[in-house]
């Protein structure tokens, strides 16, 4: 059950991102809005065929090998938790993994089956599988306004403040970065193992005979 935890957190990652997604697709028209907190926080449904926030890939096999990526992340991040657990690293750094791996898996959800399941697959894509489109939602444009006309080539064009539209996968891998980014020398200094605080005692206690001899 201790190990248990950390895969039950991703789990929960995955079905809150799946089902806020499926809610967006059924009862959304693509590119509709609503406000959820004034105009600082927004639903707006849109289809990323690429990377997270928004970014995209215009690379002839780019999503097919995002999704490749994104699979074998998927096995690695897996297998590294269950490695880290065995090493007795930080329980924080072992949640921080979990969120990591719950992201990366909504997201491969998308990618793998939304092309076949909800049919959102580009057109012209070879195969609809492993070629859908990942739903987002969540829109924070937090404030706008325009560059100052003595800055060159941008000056006097309008700038929106935070503009990338993303879901909840996105945010939880982001989360679990900068927890990993924010707490890493905690993280990383590892808890020895019953075995290695043995060999430890016994190499202190002979150096101690040594100088006493």
């Amino acid at each position: 059950m201790k190990l248990t935890k950390y895969y039950l957190l991703a789990a929960g990652v995955i079905l809150i991102d799946q089902a806020v997604k499926l809610i967006v697709h059924f009862n959304m028209d693509l590119n509709a809005e609503f406000s959820v907190l004034g105009d600082w926080f927004r639903i707006h449904y849109l289809l990323n065929p690429g990377m997270a926030f928004g970014l995209k890939s215009d690379h002839e096999y780019g999503k097919l090998l995002l999704t490749v990526f994104r699979l074998i992340a998927m096995v690695g991040i897996a297998y590294y938790m269950h490695y880290l657990y065995q090493k007795k690293f930080h329980s924080g750094l072992l949640w921080c993994m979990a969120l990591i791996l719950g992201g990366a898996v909504g997201n491969v959800i998308d990618s793998t089956f939304y092309g076949v399941l909800l049919d959102n697959a580009p057109y012209g894509s070879p195969t609809p599988w492993f070629h859908g489109q990942v739903i987002d939602m969540l829109f924070f444009p937090l404030f706008e306004g325009y560059y100052p006309d003595w800055l060159p080539y941008i000056g006097g064009n309008r700038f929106l403040f935070f503009s990338p539209v993303f879901n909840i996968a996105d945010s939880s891998i982001f989360l679990g970065v900068v927890g990993i980014l924010v707490f890493q020398k905690r993280f990383f200094k590892r808890e020895m193992t019953p075995e290695e605080k043995l060999n430890e005692t016994t190499t202190a206690v002979a150096s101690d005979e040594q100088i006493i001899s």
